[in-house]
């Protein structure tokens, strides 16, 4: 089973945040046979964004273990966190975020969220890393989708899950994983 995992920085966590990462990267460690998707989401691009949160897609073999991986985290430990967003995925790309290939100068990524449980069209576009089906936690009702994407703006990338009822939101982000 693949799980979305994604935790909203609270206001002021940086420095926190900064202090905790080597923990967090040493806990996905643990996990990098599993990961399909990892990053951080940013205020921006570029070398002077600043993180608002950390979004893992994981596929894990329960719910309990999912719970584990949201809540036993370093960041969550921690304090970071505002907020976790913790779903079941379906992943409709049916690959993981290593297996993107068509990265175009000049485009940004982004981490796209629509709560809401309408329905899309197929999602084909060579620009997308992967998407897929929010559902929930303990069952199969869908909450709503997610998609990593490249575009080359915020508005560009929000029409990747065209429709809803304006509950999407768009985040700045990056691959995520420790540095070389």
């Amino acid at each position: 089973m693949e799980f979305f995992v994604y935790g909203r920085d609270r206001g002021g966590a940086g420095g926190l945040k900064g202090r905790l990462t080597e923990e967090h990267w040493d806990f996905m460690d643990g996990y990098g046979e599993v990961l399909v998707a990892r990053g951080p989401t940013l205020t921006g691009q570029g070398d002077e964004a600043e993180s608002t949160g950390s979004m893992h897609i994981v596929e894990l073999p329960d719910v309990a273990a999912a719970r584990a991986f949201a809540y036993d985290e370093p960041y969550y430990l921690g304090g970071v966190f505002e907020s976790v967003l913790l779903c079941g995925f379906r992943n409709l790309s049916g690959r993981t975020m290593w297996d993107f290939a068509d990265a175009v100068d000049g485009y940004g990524r982004f981490l796209v969220i629509r709560m809401d449980a309408g329905e899309i069209a197929p999602v084909a576009s060579k620009h997308v890393i992967l998407y897929g089906e929010l559902l929930e936690l303990e069952g199969e009702a869908r909450l709503g989708w997610a998609a990593l994407v490249e575009a080359p703006d915020m508005e560009a990338a929000a029409g990747v899950l065209p429709g809803g009822d304006g509950r999407t939101e768009v985040h700045h982000w990056c691959f995520g994983g420790r540095s070389s």
